[in-house]
């Protein structure tokens, strides 16, 4: 596992300064640097769980974004901006990422973390979001460490039983409120939507008369927003 948590707390890129001999590096070398990188990157070794430690069903993988309010935001522009913070396979594995990862009731500005299985990036379009949709629930300020790690631990645990179709989970923290969401893989298929609703309520202890509202990943791509025009379901 690679540990990135300064990501979370520093934007510092990590860029180091080169010295004047580095920077007439010939060409040969930065294409043989390059390469070996790239060869590197592609024996990066599967995660999978220790000895003795507890697998989860899916491995799954944590993300951070932050970004400038009001600022618009294209799909390129976005996937540059979110940050991987590290793919777990077992219960343990999630503990040492979570335990060291800020809450998001502790999070300042615009930003999100995201929980999504390996292999689906949090965007409307990859392959395995893009026919699908989200259940929305606004927290007054306050609430968002509380649920979030309820709606994460109820993920991992697979208490939602609707089979392959969870694809993950965010938390988005904003000025005035704090907005969690679960995303899923088919947004036309009513009775499944239904239940991941019905288990949102249950997991997070929300009062009978908490508004939730379903937005498919398609109207977001037509109005380039998560969270704006949502149907309003009760």
């Amino acid at each position: 596992m690679n540990n990135k948590f300064d990501a979370l707390k520093d934007d510092d890129s990590g860029d180091h300064d080169q010295n004047e001999e580095n920077s007439t590096q010939k060409d040969g070398e930065k294409e043989k640097t390059e390469r070996d990188k790239s060869q590197s990157s592609s024996k990066r070794k599967a995660v999978v769980p220790g000895p003795a430690e507890h697998p989860l069903q899916y491995n799954y993988t944590f993300w951070y974004s932050r970004r400038t309010p009001g600022r618009p935001t294209s799909s390129q522009s976005y996937e540059q901006n979110i940050k991987q913070i590290g793919t777990f396979a077992s219960v343990e594995q999630f503990w040492r990422f979570y335990s060291h990862m800020v809450r998001p009731g502790d999070l300042t500005g615009h930003s999100d973390f995201h929980l999504f299985k390996e292999g689906i990036k949090p965007m409307w379009e990859d392959d395995a979001n893009k026919n699908g949709g989200k259940w929305i629930i606004r927290l007054r300020k306050g609430l968002a460490s509380r649920c979030w790690e309820n709606l994460i631990l109820a993920l991992l645990g697979e208490q939602f039983m609707v089979g392959e179709e969870i694809c993950g989970a965010v938390v988005s923290v904003r000025f005035q409120e704090d907005i969690i969401s679960i995303w899923n893989k088919t947004a036309s298929d009513q009775a499944t939507t239904a239940r991941i609703r019905d288990t949102l309520r249950r997991v997070l202890n929300l009062p009978p008369n908490t508004i939730m509202e379903y937005k498919t990943h398609t109207d977001s791509i037509k109005d380039n927003s998560s969270f704006r025009n949502t149907k309003i379901t009760l």
